[in-house]
């Protein structure tokens, strides 16, 4: 018999003859504290720290700043090394392109607030053009330069709505996008 069997018929035996049984009650052993579970959950607070604020610090240079062209004006100082969105409406005559070196530069207005702006690139939208009767909605990418100007590295323009397009078509207009001929177009547009 096992060491179990010789203890409990001892424990029977005692009981049936009236004495009181010896009974030792021993809890089970506890696990020693475990440092490890510490030390990882350290590591894993320290790197989710340094993540935290890798992110937090690098999302400022990152963020780019819609405003209006009379916006960025009055927040010029603030706005000055930073990437910005900047809205208008080109001012009618004032888009020029060249072809060595290839760029745009063109003036952006709104609310009688007005920008120069430089795009070193050669191509743009179709509907970038200046239309004579139309006003064309830019939107451009970039940075404001010293000198007071504004040199994008992406241009946006707003298509007219189709009810305007409709209007115009009645009035024999066309499209800003369908009035350039071919020639006019910039290579690979």
């Amino acid at each position: 018999m096992s060491r179990l069997d010789d203890e409990l018929a001892e424990a029977v035996d005692a009981i049936e003859s009236g004495h009181p049984v010896p009974v030792a009650v021993t809890a089970p052993p506890r696990p020693p504290a475990p440092k490890r579970n510490l030390a990882l959950l350290a590591a894993l607070l320290v790197m989710g720290g340094g993540i935290l604020t890798l992110v937090l610090t690098s999302f400022n240079d990152s963020a780019v700043y819609s405003k209006n062209v009379d916006e960025l004006l009055a927040e010029r100082s603030r706005l000055e090394d930073r990437a910005v969105r900047v809205t208008g409406v080109l001012v009618k005559g004032t888009l020029v392109h060249r072809d060595q070196p290839c760029e745009y530069r063109f003036k952006m207005s709104k609310n009688g607030a007005v920008l120069d702006v430089r795009y070193a690139q050669c191509v743009v939208p179709d509907t970038f053009r200046d239309m004579p009767g139309m006003d064309v909605e830019v939107t451009a990418e970039g940075k404001l330069t010293e000198g007071g100007g504004f040199e994008a590295d992406q241009i946006m323009a707003k298509c007219p709505s189709k009810y305007e397009m409709k209007d115009r078509e009645n009035h024999g207009e066309k499209a800003p996008h369908t009035a350039v001929s071919e020639a006019e177009r910039p290579s690979g547009s």
